[in-house]
């Protein structure tokens, strides 16, 4: 399926959003990026009669959750490598030595994940909170097929 699909291929919805869905699938996008998950819960829960906006409220939510967890096991990994190096130094260091050169890595490499994060979260939020005020049944990369499952069924 093309990343832009029309509505009308979109299960039964063969009615054109109204500007009432549209802005509402359009700030479930644009403010997951202030407020995390919970603008596109609060969104989803109340408006989960349209399909129109709960499609769009529900990937967001979904690529909240997907970006959560990453964001958790790269922290745990990050951690855990910086320990492990730590505490596998050489016993005939000085004491006062320096960490090694892989536990300033390991964090600049979780740094730079975490901050292309945020900017993907950035274009997320403004690219598809442009199509769903246009009224567009855009997917998310990640989680649009699966947001348009759970919604169509």
């Amino acid at each position: 399926m093309n990343e832009t699909t029309s509505h009308s291929s979109f299960g039964s919805a063969a009615t054109e959003p109204t500007q009432d869905e549209r802005s509402f699938a359009m700030l479930a996008h644009l403010l997951q990026f202030f407020g995390g998950f919970v603008p596109p819960l609060v969104i989803y829960l109340v408006k989960r009669n349209s399909r129109f906006v709960s499609f769009h409220a529900l990937q967001a939510l979904l690529w909240q959750a997907v970006y959560f967890l990453i964001v958790i096991f790269g922290m745990a990994a990050m951690f855990t490598g910086m320990i492990t190096m730590l505490l596998h130094q050489p016993h005939n260091a000085p004491p006062n030595s320096a960490p090694p050169l892989g536990f300033f890595v390991g964090f600049g490499a979780f740094w730079l994940l975490f901050m292309m994060g945020m900017v993907a979260n950035i274009i997320f939020s403004i690219v598809y909170s442009i199509k769903a005020y246009r009224g567009q049944w855009s997917a998310y990369p990640i989680v649009g097929r699966l947001a348009r499952r759970i919604v169509d069924a």
